[in-house]
């Protein structure tokens, strides 16, 4: 294999890495958007949920079932 062959190959195997590297980076992409719905999903469950809680804790004060 000469010189030449030599610079072909490694020119085509940076091609091929560079082509991966970018759908990587695609792809790290969409994660990072899907885990801030995720994320933003999540806090609005919590939210409700705690909302839920001190609707709960309410309703059993006023029906004497805990300590007020």
């Amino acid at each position: 294999m000469d010189q030449e062959e030599i610079a072909n190959l490694t020119l085509e195997y940076l091609k091929r890495f560079d082509t991966r590297l970018e759908r990587i980076e695609h792809d790290i992409g969409d994660i990072k958007f899907r885990l801030r719905q995720v994320e933003d999903t999540a806090s609005h469950h919590t939210t409700r949920f705690d909302r839920v809680d001190d609707r709960l804790h309410q309703i059993e004060k006023r029906l004497d079932l805990v300590d007020a």
